[in-house]
């Protein structure tokens, strides 16, 4: 009696298992009712080999592999004994290394939290291991590293990343979800190893005495999505400014990569107005500086970076610079960070902390000092003073795991230091790659480089995509083109790629569509000319939902909701769109399903309702695909769902 009257104070039903003898235990299956916003569940210790299964409505939605729980050295196996704290149930088991292994499970309505350690053992490698079959695509995690292939649903492919981590330069997120709408945050503030393939997740935590997560089930994905974000919080506030949603970012890096100088830049710059394309901000990226770290202009190449500035500011736009945490050991600013402490240590000594990196070797600002935060952010006040500058693009990471963090800082406390430290200036909509729970920032996020290819753009759209659903809803591609240090990109890629940005919250931009230069040759590189024509038309399409968009920053400021995101975020029942990439939602009334292969005809897969073409200005019937639609290199397609909130002022501002 007394046992059944604390399981209905805490909101539960204990029942006894009958799948199997072993599993008798009446502690062994929690079954939580559906209640107001929750489907309800039920969860099921296996104690011949602990693990857990998780059913919903009749139908497994998530299942732990065979080796469910494993360390250094062991995998938990036989469970010895169940008993109940409160709501907490609590599993000791055995293990292949002889130690024991104690499993806590608290449920909640739509949630149970999950944590389990090893007795005796210090802080260590932890891994639970789930089968993907179980529980349908997987989604979320954010990038894959730079270079690796983006797996849409990431269970499509194979995931490995040993070095997954807050320290990464990847965005990424210990959280994941499925298409059965069941979510797994895993709550660290250290390093992961993270691998899905072979028909498993295996997702790891490191340096940590216990493995802790809560699991999310839903009855959507959307849902599921509220629920971490309800965790992490939401965006406090929008970053960007809305001159940085309605035009581009012009950024040199692309276009001239490290090959630049003050000439060159203007020339590119007025290249882009004299052909009509737009843009809010000109932003000089890597080899402005004398040396890295320096903070100061080489004088060789920008003899008057004063001028430069009142140039571009002429023009009408803003004067923005590259920068990073990041300070080579040739440079003149290393001794004097160095003999003030103002670097990170090395792990094995009290010797500063030495890394290598795409320009060179480095040492790195600690951001646990605050006055290597003031020395650094009062450089930056300076250039601002003394040339005019607007802004930076802060670039490289705020640590590395590499090296030691200074006292109880965790990999990620740098980031909350690196967020707090650049929210004080203008990110110019090239935002800051900051992640592992910083949402609340509302810095807009930019996808890591990409190839100047048709795979690159798929791909950069990819993770523009999950990084949104990450809870990060003012995204945009890696710079329209791509980079990566490859030759330019070819018309069409250009094209194409400027039409799918114009279709997302901010435009990241650089290659010019008038002329750049192929870097691996030294050799010009001039469009057609109707390649401008093309690409500006793109950019005032993004200007014409300007209005819409302002809305939409409104919404994820409100509640976080995610201006760029799949369309079964709305449309839960519609599976089709599981495996789709290159159709999603801007807000909940503009269906972007943009070319990104070569071609001029594209299949288009409605969602139900009624949707208006602005190009062909016919309503079409939703719920069915549309095939070989006509999409020739003026034309990006994009569907206006009727009724929806703000659908009249899309199809008024995309008509005219």
């Amino acid at each position: 009696m007394h046992r059944q009257l604390a399981c209905l104070a805490a909101g539960l039903i204990l029942t006894g298992s009958v799948a199997a003898p072993a599993a008798a235990d009446p502690l062994s299956t929690i079954s939580v009712p559906p209640g107001a916003g929750s489907p309800g569940y039920r969860l099921r210790i296996d104690t011949t080999r602990l693990g857990l299964t998780v059913s919903r409505g009749g139908e497994e939605v998530l299942r732990t592999a065979s080796d469910a729980f494993t360390f250094t050295g062991g995998v938990a196996t036989r469970v010895r004994s169940l008993s109940r704290e409160g709501a907490t149930v609590v599993a000791e088991a055995d293990s292949t290394a002889g130690r024991p292994v104690t499993l806590r499970v608290t449920p909640r309505a739509d949630r149970f939290d999950l944590s389990w350690s090893v007795g005796g053992l210090a802080a260590g490698d932890r891994a639970a291991h789930f089968d993907l079959a179980t529980s349908g695509h997987w989604y979320g995690g954010g990038e894959t590293s730079e270079g690796k292939a983006q797996p849409y649903p990431l269970s499509a492919g194979v995931v490995d990343e040993p070095e997954f981590s807050p320290a990464s330069y990847m965005m990424q997120e210990p959280y994941f979800f499925t298409s059965k709408s069941v979510g797994l945050f895993v709550r660290t503030a250290q390093p992961m190893k993270v691998a899905l393939g072979g028909g498993r997740a295996d997702l790891t935590v490191t340096n940590s005495a216990a493995y802790t997560s809560t699991v999310f089930v839903e009855s959507t994905r959307r849902a599921v999505y509220d629920d971490y974000v309800g965790e992490v919080g939401k965006p406090a506030k929008s970053d960007a400014t809305d001159a940085e949603f309605a035009s581009p970012l012009w950024n040199s890096w692309a276009q001239y990569y490290r090959n630049i100088d003050q000439d060159k830049v203007l020339t590119w710059a007025r290249d882009l107005k004299a052909a009509g394309v737009a843009g809010h901000t000109v932003q000089l990226d890597d080899k402005w500086e004398s040396a890295y770290g320096n903070l100061t202009f080489d004088a060789k190449t920008f003899p008057d970076p004063k001028k430069l500035a009142a140039d571009i500011h002429a023009m009408g736009q803003k004067f923005g610079l590259w920068t990073t945490f990041w300070i080579n050991l040739d440079s003149a600013n290393y001794a004097y960070a160095r003999d003030h402490g103002y670097l990170v240590h090395a792990k094995d000594s009290a010797q500063p902390c030495t890394v290598t990196w795409w320009n060179g070797t480095a040492g790195i600002i600690d951001l646990g000092n605050p006055q290597a935060r003031d020395w650094y952010t009062g450089n930056l006040r300076k250039l601002m003073a003394d040339y005019g500058v607007d802004g930076f693009k802060f670039d490289t990471r705020f640590f590395d795991d590499r090296c030691a963090t200074t006292g109880t800082l965790t990999p990620q406390d740098y980031q909350k230091l690196g967020a707090d430290m650049t929210d004080q200036f203008d990110q110019q909509g090239a935002g800051i790659r900051t992640h592992w729970g910083s949402q609340r920032y509302g810095f807009v996020i930019r996808a890591v480089d990409a190839d100047t290819t048709w795979d690159g753009l798929r791909t950069s759209l990819r993770r523009a995509s999950a990084i949104s659903a990450d809870g990060y809803p003012f995204v945009e591609t890696d710079m329209i083109g791509g980079s990566d240090s490859l030759p330019p990109p070819s018309r069409e890629v250009l094209v194409r790629w400027a039409q799918a940005a114009s279709l997302m919250p901010l435009m990241y931009a650089s290659t010019s569509p008038v002329q750049t230069v192929d870097t691996t040759t030294g050799q010009p590189v001039v469009y057609p000319a109707d390649t401008a024509k093309l690409y500006a038309a793109a950019v005032r399409t993004h200007a014409k939902l300007a209005g819409y968009l302002q809305t939409q920053v409104r919404q994820a400021v409100a509640d976080g909701t995610p201006i760029m995101r799949p369309v079964y975020f709305d449309f839960p029942a519609d599976h089709r769109f599981d495996t789709i990439d290159d159709e999603w939602l801007l807000g909940p009334a503009l269906l972007a399903a943009p070319v990104i292969t070569a071609g001029t005809t594209r299949d288009v897969v409605l969602p139900p309702g009624l949707w208006f073409d602005p190009h062909t200005k016919r309503v079409e019937p939703g719920g069915r695909t549309l095939h070989g639609y006509q999409a020739p290199l003026d034309t990006t397609p994009m569907f206006v769902r009727i009724g929806a909130p703000g659908w009249l002022g899309l199809v008024t501002a995309l008509t005219h």
